[in-house]
Parts: structure tokens; sequence; C-alpha cells
């Protein structure tokens, strides 16, 4: 793998470099010291030394090729420290460049990952064939047996079941599923089976476009270092020309070879920029290592630098804002009901069931301490829910839905307008309403919601006083379990029931109008955005693997309190490097413009050189401190 072999190239051109370095601390013989150097030369040089060549065939001046040949001056001068440092800087940065193409193009890989690769496509006579999901057409119909992924962008034609399409829409609970309704591709079907007709060809899927909008909008963020590439340009010629110049003008004019030869080497020396490379790598790798001990991988400097620029954020609802799985919020027990009566009872029945509103149901009956009979009869119906005898009494749990198949359940909501104003209650406020039945009578209805994250509110705060405007919400949730999201974190501005390519216009619109956002997400219908946005930053405790392939950092351990702090600690890491810069920038100034008009010694150069090297490395290494974290936090 070549983003791989550049990283371990590095790595060994950084120890050679050490090694050296000690050796001639110690005051080991010379050629000890000089093979380290040389060794590091090779192993850190010929790549970037290789590509500048090949730029320079296509009549391109390469800055890395400036540099190597920097280090081999360097080293004919007897310089041979200055050069390796110069090979390693330049070898770290080349390493890191192709870690992030590399991690770009495995989350395209990573995406395809989920579509499945065939599907039961039935026959007019009632046959069954295994076909290649990228074979199917327009009108074929499938068969979707419990537990399998879906193989196309279908309409339900007969079944029934519940179906997770977490994965596209982000909807935290599995949704039902009949004739009539849409299925997409790459989804989960639950314990029912299906059978659908698919809508769209395999290349116009949800899925498909995914991929599509993943790959363009990587493209284009590479699209954005061109500008740096004729910044190089530009000062690469500018060096040679001056360069030559101070070689070729006094030599025409008869100065003597090895005098003119030493200044225009000094020259290349001075005028190095590697100071000014330093002036910019520290501070981030600083940055990005400390981070990465609290828990945040930040995947390149590019990353950290750009982080500073964001004015915007958009957070993605379940997985993200919340921890993505359901919990039982309250109980409403109807006239002449206990509320551990009935939770009991429907733990009960709810106890072999692998739905998440059963778990959810369970460990709240767990957290009351409450002792689950053993059930009987049990008989669960995608959709409506399960159904047994606990303690000699029939007991039911599911969706509003069940008073449908209840004897005289039109007597009952008739005769219940506490039953019918509980149940619009819960829905209105954004919760999962869950009727309980005993012996065919109302006795509770249970409030499920999705867990907020504990550190949610402040972050949310911390980050609209960050950028001086309130993050927004992008979800493909409903539009009620959103807003009442919104309100508990304090977010005003909310955007609902949204598929991935729905994020991703958001997102154009917003970048449109001048803002540069950062999106928080988690699931892999928040790939798309991630990938458009200026930067994304995944969940990394569960979030899909996509999502944290796309995205430019990962919250490893799902603390939201993390992001603001990053955003603070790339606002500081951009100081140093701006006074980095005016620091290395003012003393290569200084020193060349001695050498053009003066005579500068080729010692004091260099000491004038690798002193502005060591003061801003210095100075950038100052983010590596706990203290620097703590600071950004408050």
């Amino acid at each position: 793998m070549l983003a791989l072999a550049e990283v371990r190239w590095a790595a060994v051109a950084a120890v050679l470099f050490a090694a050296g370095g000690i050796a001639q601390l110690a005051g080991a013989p010379a050629p000890v010291w000089w093979a380290a150097y040389l060794a590091c030369y090779v192993c850190g040089g010929w790549e970037p030394g290789l590509a500048g060549l090949r730029a320079l065939g296509e009549k391109t001046l390469d800055v890395e090729l400036l540099m190597v040949l920097a280090a081999v001056v360097a080293a004919v001068i007897g310089q041979v420290f200055d050069g390796a440092l110069l090979i390693v800087i330049f070898a770290t940065s080349g390493a890191l460049e192709a870690w992030a193409t590399h991690r770009t193009a495995a989350s395209v890989r990573a995406l395809l990952d989920l579509s499945p690769q065939q599907a039961t496509r039935l026959s007019g006579v009632g046959g069954e064939e295994l076909v290649a999901t990228a074979e199917l057409a327009v009108g074929d119909v499938l068969l979707v047996r419990p537990g399998e992924l879906i193989g196309a962008d279908a309409l339900v034609l007969g079944g029934a079941s519940e179906v997770d399409q977490s994965s596209i829409t982000g909807e935290p609970m599995p949704v039902v599923k009949q004739a009539g309704d849409e299925v997409f591709a790459g989804t989960l079907n639950g314990h029912g089976a299906l059978t659908v007709q698919v809508s769209r060809p395999a290349g116009d899927s949800v899925l498909a476009r995914i991929v599509d909008l993943v790959e363009r909008a990587s493209a284009s963020k590479a699209a954005t270092q061109l500008f740096i590439e004729k910044v190089e340009q530009r000062y690469s010629i500018g060096m040679v020309t001056v360069t030559l110049a101070l070689f070729v003008v006094p030599l025409l004019a008869g100065a003597a070879l090895q005098v003119t030869l030493l200044r225009a080497m000094t020259f290349m020396i001075v005028a190095s920029p590697c100071a000014v490379v330093l002036a910019t790598m520290p501070p981030l790798l600083s940055a990005i290592a400390n981070a990465g001990r609290h828990g945040v991988l930040v995947k390149s400097a590019v990353v950290m630098e750009q982080l500073e620029q964001i004015d915007l954020v958009a957070f993605d609802k379940t997985g993200t804002l919340t921890v993505g799985a359901p919990r039982l919020a309250a109980i409403y027990p109807m006239p002449g009901h206990d509320s551990d009566e009935v939770l009991r009872l429907a733990a009960a029945a709810e106890h072999r069931s692998e739905h998440p509103i059963a778990a959810a149901i369970v460990t709240a009956a767990h957290h009351r301490d409450l002792a689950i009979p053993a059930a009987a009869e049990f008989d669960s119906a995608p959709g409506r829910g399960v159904t047994a005898r606990v303690d000699g009494r029939l007991v039911r749990v599911g969706s509003p839905a069940v008073l449908n198949d209840t004897p005289a359940a039109g007597s009952v909501i008739d005769g219940t307008a506490a039953l019918a104003a509980t149940l619009a209650t819960v829905q209105d406020a954004g919760g999962t309403a869950v009727l309980v039945l005993i012996d065919h009578a109302p006795a509770a209805v249970f409030a499920l919601a999705d867990r907020l994250r504990p550190d949610a509110r402040d972050a949310v705060a911390a980050l609209g006083t960050l950028t001086g405007q309130p993050p927004l919400l992008l979800t493909g949730d409903n539009t009620d379990a959103a807003r009442q999201l919104g309100a508990e974190v304090g977010i005003s501005d909310v955007y609902a029931e949204l598929l991935p390519a729905d994020k991703v216009d958001r997102v154009r619109e917003l970048q449109a109008a001048g803002r540069r956002v950062l999106v928080v997400g988690d699931g892999v219908n928040d790939a798309p955005a991630l990938a458009s946005a200026n930067l994304g930053i995944a969940m990394g405790r569960h979030g899909s693997d996509l999502a944290l392939e796309t995205a430019d950092a990962v919250v490893v351990r799902d603390e939201l309190a993390t992001v603001p702090t990053l955003i603070a600690l790339s606002r500081r890491a951009r100081r140093l490097i701006t006074a980095n810069l005016i620091i290395a920038a003012t003393v290569i100034a200084a020193l060349v413009t001695w050498d053009l008009a003066g005579h500068l010694p080729l010692p004091l150069g260099v000491a004038g050189h690798e002193g502005s090297t060591v003061i801003v490395g210095l100075n950038g290494l100052r983010l590596l401190r706990a203290a620097a974290w703590r600071r950004a936090g408050t």
C-alpha cells in the first residue's frame, strides 16, 4: 500500500536522523554520523526527489526537488545535518498527505460493502433465482427474507416487516413497511418476509448516489490544493533564478570560482524554507497529538489548520446529539392500573423479543428492580408488537395500531378520551408511543425517546459562542422528534426528514452563502454531508465505518465537548503559526539581504537559519502540553 510505504520511509528517515544527531553529539567518528545522515537522505529523499525529477520532465519545477537539491548542496559544503533535517521535514509532510488520500479512497470502498451482492428474484411461475444486484432491472420482483439486506430501491408488494434504515435516513428505530411503502438498497429487513418490486436501477439507488456524492466531494477538496502548488512553483522558480544569478553573474565579471560557489550555496541554504515549514507543521502536529490524547483523532495537519476557519456547525441527531438507542422516558397508566405492575408485565412479554423497544422496556424494569416473570404463548407480529400470557393474563405490547385488532376496539377508543389525549401528547412531543393492553383493555402508554448525550447542551452552547452562529440540526428523523430534540439542546434551526442528498443540498446552500460548515455525524447517511462540508467530524464509538473513513476527524469516546475544544485549539495553533511565520520570514529576509548586499559568512548564515528553525520548532511544540488543551476548553 503506497500510503503506508511513505509513512514507513518517513519514519525510517526520522530514526536515522536521530541516530546521526546522537552519534555526532556523543563525539563519534565523523564517518559514523555522516553515514547515518546520508542514509536518512536516501530513505527520506528518494521519493520526493524522484517526483521532482518527473515534474521536471513535464517542465514543472517542484519545491520538493529544490529541497532535495538544497540538502545535497548542504552536504557538499559539509552541512550534512541541515540537509538531513530538510529531508525529514518533507518526508513527513508527504507521508501525511498520502495517508489522507488513502483514507478518502477507503471511505468509498467501505460504502460499497454495505450493498448486498446478490438478491432473490421471483419468476412469474413462482420460481426463485439468485442474481447479482447489479443485474436487477426496474420491475423485477424480489423476495427479501428476515434478516437480509434489501438489494435495491423498491416498493413493497406484499408482506409486512420492520426495516432498519438508519444507514440511509438516520432514524433510530426500525420502520414498519407494508404494501405500497418504499424500501432502500442496503437497509436491513427485520423479522417479516417482504415481496418488493425494483423501482430504480442499481446505479440510481439512494446508496449509489451516496457513493457518487462522496467521490465528487472528495475530488472537489483535492482541487483546493491548486493554489498551494502555484505558490510553490513561483517560489521555486524565483529561488533557482537568484541562485544561478549569484553564481553566473559574478563569474562573468571575473570573480573567483570558489568564492562565488560558496556565496551561491550560502544563499541556497539561507533562502530554503526550512524554518517556514517548521513554522507551520510543529504547531499543527502538536495540536493533533494533544487532541489524540484527549480522544479526538484529526486525520491531517490540513484539517487541524482549517478547523479554525469554521463559522457554522451542523449536527446530525441520532447517534450524534443522542446516543442512538431508545429509552423508556415516561409511563402513563390508565385509571385502575399501577405503573410498576404494567411495566413488570410488559417486560415479561417483551423479554424474548430482539426489538430495540423491547430492550428499552426490559432495561427500565431492571432499573426499577422489578422481578420479571416467565411468559408463555409468545407471539410477535411485525409492525404490531408482541403478545404473551403472563401470570395468566394476556399482555399485548406494541404500537397504537394494536387497538384495531382488539375486541370492541371502537368502544374502547370512543370511551377513553384520556387514552387518545395521552397518545397525542407523546407523539406531539416527538416521542414514540407504545401501548400496553392487558386482557384486551388499555393499561398504559409508554413514551419512548432517544437519550440525549449528557454534554450535548453545553457543546451546542459553546460552539454557538465560538463561531458566532448558533448550530443547526440536519436529520432524517421525523419533524416532531427533531424539533423536540432541538428545543432540549438549544437548536432552533432544525431541518428534518432529510435523505442524504437533502443534507448535502442544505450544506451547499450554506456554503454558497459564504459559510464554512462543519458537519458532525455518525451514520452512513451522514457520509455525503461529511464529505461535502468544509470539514466533517464523526462520532467514533458507534459510528459507521463509512462515516469514520469519510470524516476529517473522529471523536473516539463520543464526547461532544471535545468539538468546541478542538476548534479553539486549532485557532490557537493558527496564532502560533502566524507568529512563527513572522519570525521565519524576518530571519530569512535578513540573511538573504545580508548575503545579497554584503558578505554573509557561511557559519553565521547556517547559525541564523538553524537558530530560527529551532525557535519556531520549540514555539510550535508548546501545544503538546496538557495545559494547552485545558485552556482551549475554557
